[in-house]
């Protein structure tokens, strides 16, 4: 899976925005229909994305194209038109039921059907942004192999239960665990809450690493300047990717032995911290920072298994 430590939006209708996110090193680059592009502006910023992906090169930044929102009389013309250029995936707003997500998934199919595409070749990922998107979170992380994140609007789930937003963000706490929950529960990835102030780097830092703490997998960002801070608190530090392979090593050393848990460096380390271990290397792996290795360890019914590290 891509890993999505920043997804940086750009206007769909500006060409020359587009063209600077290609130069970021961001993870992920999603050219915008819906809220970035004004009424009068949706059929330009078609055209804009359509020249940008043929003949701009994006590296190894993922091509994402965000459709306006099922029900806007405007999302299958938009899915068409973004499938048309072939992108790496398809960002599907506003999400209040598994109905879309598979509407969604069943168009892209036959467009690499149609293509001769391997299926599965198109990504998927969702916005969840109301409370009746909340609710249904299960739903819509169980409803397509496709999806492979689920994207947290803040903005808008405050709008719809009518919440006044703060720079702490509380009043979005229980939206936020809940679309992490969903995620982890179905191998996701969870993309956390836009940071509106892009001036603001020290608020910037401080949101992004309590969302990396929460179990995000990266963060929504609309400006070049979040990248670089963005892309850095998603990214386990050294000294978290060297205690967390010392975690998986002595843990190993410890299943020979016949112990369950055990201490080191003066902690009790035990099935979860394990579980906490790999997830931080999972990161790095993603992330570029770490070269693989293989190591044995023990699941909960003493089955042997393997793990990179």
């Amino acid at each position: 899976m891509h890993s999505r430590r920043a997804i940086l939006y750009m206007p769909g209708d500006d060409r020359r925005k587009i063209q600077k996110a290609t130069t970021l090193g961001v993870d992920s680059i999603c050219m915008d229909m819906e809220d970035g592009v004004a009424a009068n502006k949706k059929a330009e910023a078609r055209e804009v994305i359509a020249g940008a992906m043929k003949e701009l090169d994006f590296g190894k930044s993922e091509r994402c194209i965000r459709i306006n929102q099922i029900g806007s009389g405007l999302e299958k013309r938009d899915l068409i038109a973004a499938l048309a250029t072939n992108p790496d995936t398809i960002v599907v707003p506003k999400v209040e039921t598994a109905e879309q997500v598979k509407w969604v998934s069943e168009h892209i199919e036959t467009y690499e059907l149609s293509s001769k595409l391997n299926i599965g070749s198109v990504r998927l990922l969702v916005g969840v942004e109301t409370a009746k998107g909340i609710m249904n979170l299960k739903e819509i992380a169980e409803a397509d192999k496709r999806l492979e994140a689920i994207i947290f609007g803040g903005e808008d789930f405050a709008a719809s239960v009518g919440a006044v937003r703060t720079k702490d963000a509380t009043e979005l706490l229980y939206a936020r665990q809940a679309v992490v929950t969903a995620c982890a529960a179905n191998d996701l990835q969870a993309i956390d809450i836009v940071f509106i102030d892009f001036k603001d780097e020290a608020g910037l830092r401080a949101e992004a690493e309590e969302g990396a703490r929460f179990g995000f997998s990266g963060k929504q960002i609309i400006h070049p300047n979040q990248v670089e801070v963005t892309q850095e608190a998603f990214t386990p530090s050294d000294e978290a990717i060297k205690y967390a392979k010392r975690i998986v090593e002595s843990f190993e050393s410890s299943q020979k032995e016949g112990k369950g848990a055990y201490a080191l460096d003066g902690k009790m380390i035990d099935m979860p911290l394990l579980k906490n271990a790999q997830k931080v290397l999972d990161r790095a792996k993603a992330a570029g920072k770490s070269k693989t290795s293989a190591t044995d360890y023990t699941d909960f019914h003493g089955n042997l298994k393997r793990k990179s590290v």
